[in-house]
């Protein structure tokens, strides 16, 4: 912790911020940072300074800024956006070791599994990719890109890791405002998530998933695995041969539609959200190629996202009610869906929803800016103590990457025009008629099943029924030689929970049969 705060005000992040309205003793601290601080970092932009700082403390810090900016609620919009340009940028380890990583986790010489193994052509804080070649089962021949983990990554990690633990549990002691932020669950969601981003085996599966889904839309996909010679510290997939969405001014020399492909974007991360529940949620320009037939091509799925059933209906519903201007029903959903805690009042939610549509409404399209809107959303959970939905976050925090891609490809991007289809074709299927059919089959299905049940019922009824004079006059008995026998049959915990609940449910009857008697 003491090496981390050194290096922060070491390349100029602390004395980056201002020091307006501080008492005087952070503000001596802020001062001292200041000359503490390189002459050359003085002359940096405050992101330029974060990512050199953040790289130079290890790879778990990079996470932590690259996760922190999906939490503008955390740390505000201004800063979450400069997180969101941090990058990777870490030198490559050696091919040899990355040779001996592949060879022990598939248990294969590197000869066997590949015809050529080329040097890294990428790296980051967590794994670099190579290219390669491989024979197919037909014969023919094709180039793949290998992902490796970096070694000795997850013991860093897990190292750092407790560090954040231990700082998350402290803030949330001291700091009485910040336990509404959770930090300490944060800092959880953060170690699954490297957990996971760590084992490229559940990223590999990710996008074999997301291929499934998509199989039969147009203008995106995902690369293909090759779980042959996949494993939990490689991941080989096909080799995409196109331009990355970084470099507009090369998409726009290939000849390619850029405002196509702003709407393009937009709209597969919108039908992966809503209809498939199922979504990248990583869609930065870095991980998006435009193939040459002008398709989108994502890679890099070690974060996802998924949101249930439930929660894209309700957010229909919220949508829907933003576009209808009916503040009263969004207000509503926020109740029904538990996104807001009951002891607060519906009318007042609708109010401050109002001052968040209203302007809305009164804009051109094209300048709306999502990351605008976020921002008086996030204030007004605030307002109202709503407490952290890491699914949703998640889901917004993609949103405002896609239309950061979308308008660098198109100023004058238009979002709900693009975001219209999609989003009317979910409310259709899942508010309309066809929606109301389906959910009424599903409550015939159900009874349908509690009616062959009956039977099962109405016996256990009758004998209840017969032995109920019994039970009230001599109680419930249970002589040694039948709990023996039911010990052999179950273990000690099923045992104890089986008999208290016929106790419960007898008791319950007695007492019925008692008041009815009365």
């Amino acid at each position: 912790m003491i090496r981390a705060a050194y290096v922060l005000m070491r390349e100029g992040v602390v004395s980056a911020f201002p020091a307006d309205g501080l008492p005087p003793g952070p503000r001596l601290a802020h001062r001292v940072a200041g000359l503490v601080a390189r002459r050359s970092s003085r002359r940096k932009a405050r992101s330029e300074r974060l990512s050199q700082a953040l790289n130079r403390l290890g790879p778990s810090y990079v996470k932590l800024g690259q996760f922190l900016s999906t939490r503008p609620e955390i740390v505000g919009q201004a800063i979450a956006l400069e997180l969101g340009q941090l990058q990777d940028k870490v030198p490559p380890f050696p091919q040899e070791q990355a040779i001996r990583s592949i060879e022990t986790t598939l248990g294969r010489r590197i000869d066997d599994l590949y015809l050529a193994f080329g040097p890294p052509v990428g790296a980051a804080s967590i794994a670099q990719v190579h290219k390669a070649r491989v024979r197919l089962p037909d014969g023919s021949e094709r180039d793949v890109a290998v992902k490796v983990i970096r070694p000795g990554v997850r013991t860093r990690f897990r190292r750092e890791l407790d560090a954040f633990a231990f700082m998350a549990r402290v803030l949330e002691r001291v700091v009485r405002s910040s336990r509404r932020l959770r930090p300490v669950a944060v800092v959880e969601t953060l170690a699954q998530s490297t957990r996971i981003e760590m084992d490229l085996r559940l990223e590999a599966a990710a996008s074999s998933e997301m291929a499934e889904n998509i199989r039969d839309d147009v203008g995106f996909r995902v690369p293909a695995i090759d779980w042959e010679r996949t494993g939990r510290d490689v991941l080989t997939m096909e080799w995409i041969d196109g331009i990355k969405m970084s470099d507009v001014a090369g998409v726009a020399a290939a000849g390619h539609d850029v405002n196509a492909l702003a709407v393009n974007v937009v709209q597969s991360f919108l039908r992966h959200a809503m209809r498939d529940g199922f979504f990248h949620a990583d869609m930065h320009q870095g991980n998006l190629f435009v193939a040459p037939d002008g398709a989108i091509v994502a890679v890099d799925l070690g974060i996802v996202g998924r949101l249930s059933a439930e929660s894209r209906r309700f957010l229909a519903e919220i949508l829907y009610g933003f576009i209808q201007r009916d503040y009263r029903r969004v207000a509503e959903v926020h109740f029904e869906a538990g996104y807001v805690p009951r002891n607060q009042d519906v009318l007042s939610f609708a109010q401050a929803l109002r001052a968040i549509g209203e302007p809305i409404h009164g804009q051109p399209a094209e300048t709306i800016s999502m990351g605008h809107l976020l921002t008086l959303l996030f204030e007004v959970t605030e307002l109202f103590d709503m407490h952290t939905r890491p699914e949703l976050v998640l889901l917004q925090k993609t949103m405002v990457v896609v239309e950061g891609v979308a308008r660098s490809y198109d100023p004058r991007f238009n979002m709900w025009q693009a975001a219209e289809p999609v989003v009317s074709d979910y409310i259709r299927g899942e508010l309309g008629p066809t929606a109301k059919l389906a959910e009424a089959r599903d409550v015939l299905e159900a009874l349908l099943r509690i009616g062959r049940r009956l039977p099962d019922y109405a016996t256990g009824l009758e004998v209840l029924g017969r032995r109920m004079p019994e039970l009230i006059e001599n109680g419930l008995r249970i002589d040694d030689s039948s709990l023996h026998e039911l010990a052999q049959d179950t273990r000690l915990g099923i045992r104890l929970a089986h008999v208290a609940r016929w106790i419960t449910a007898i008791s319950l009857a007695v007492i019925a049969f008692h008041m009815l008697a009365g």
